[in-house]
């Protein structure tokens, strides 16, 4: 069955492809997708809570903490903690992405998810690859003692954390449809690219990408999205939860084809959120130039309110 949104906003772009988008996507996993997400010391991770508020979240391990089992299985040896703790101790819906910034590799694979035990069982519905595009290259270079702790939590961004997303050249955006699932993706740029309009408002470009506009097309059956930041350097995540909307005209920012307009309900900052620390390499060549004023670079951990 063809995704409603996906055909509405493929019809706005002036998209013609028969069958394209999910509709396409196979619920097996490949060969080499198994092998690929048993190499994987990262996967994020986007579903709504019990509100229906769409988050994304990310989870670690040594190698081999996600395995394919079977055709249709995947075993993730973690489990999330807030903002997502406890979701899924009933069968879910769950979308992952698996990424691999030295390489640019990264897959998606999206289906219902419960809790068993230590770990997540995720049978696929969708499983498919994404291309390099907009991705930068980061080298894991640390892991560190794992002491997560909520740092903010509040309904507007504070000017800390409007800095790092300005300054930042990743996040990861996690959607849902009812009866089609849920959905989380990358998207990147050089810094600046994604415009902090207020203390509740963000503004990003779309770039031209696989025509497919899984995320787009579930934004346009339901507005419900989650952001993730990460901070690369520290392991810090600002996890937003809002409402989104597509902006079709570009105005005169370069390559962009639209524009999303996303608006914070939700903040949650939490320090030592991963172990990891990875060391920047290089932006990815099909970045576009960013035509905004950039903000001084900034330390993420910003002073707290008392």
């Amino acid at each position: 069955m063809r995704h409603p949104g996906e055909v509405a906003i493929q019809r706005g772009a002036g998209v013609r492809l028969a069958e394209h988008g999910s509709a396409r996507v196979r619920a097996e996993i490949p060969a080499r997708a198994a092998e690929f997400l048993r190499d994987q010391r990262m996967i994020v991770i986007g579903a709504p809570d019990g509100d229906g508020r769409v988050w994304a979240a990310a989870l670690t391990g040594p190698p081999g903490f996600v395995t394919a089992v079977g055709e249709r299985a995947i075993v993730i040896d973690a489990l999330p903690d807030a903002p997502l703790a406890g979701l899924f101790d009933t069968e879910h819906d769950l979308g992952t992405l698996a990424i691999e910034p030295m390489t640019r590799r990264r897959m998606r694979a999206n289906g219902r998810a419960r809790r068993d035990g230590h770990r997540l069982l995720l049978r696929t519905d969708q499983v498919y690859a994404n291309c390099p595009k907009y991705l930068q290259r980061r080298e894991l270079t640390e892991e560190a003692p794992t002491t997560a702790r909520t740092a903010y939590d509040g309904t507007a961004l504070t000017v800390g954390q409007q800095a790092m997303i300005r300054d930042a050249d990743t996040f990861f955006i996690a959607t849902h449809a009812d009866g089609f699932g849920s959905d989380v993706s990358h998207r990147g740029g050089n810094p600046g690219f994604v415009q902090v309009v207020d203390e509740r408002r963000l503004l990003f470009p779309d770039y031209a990408g696989n025509l497919m506009y899984m995320t787009l097309g579930n934004l346009e059956l339901n507005p419900a999205a989650g952001l993730l930041f990460l901070d690369w350097t520290t392991g810090d995540a600002l996890h937003l939860t809002g409402r989104a909307r597509v902006e079709w005209d570009p105005g005169r920012v370069p390559d962009a084809q639209r524009f999303v307009e996303f608006e914070v309900d939700s903040v949650l900052q939490v320090i030592g959120a991963t172990p990891f620390r990875w060391t920047f390499v290089d932006h990815s060549r099909f970045n576009p130039p960013v035509p905004v004023p950039r903000s001084t670079p900034s330390v993420f951990r910003p002073e707290l309110p008392v």
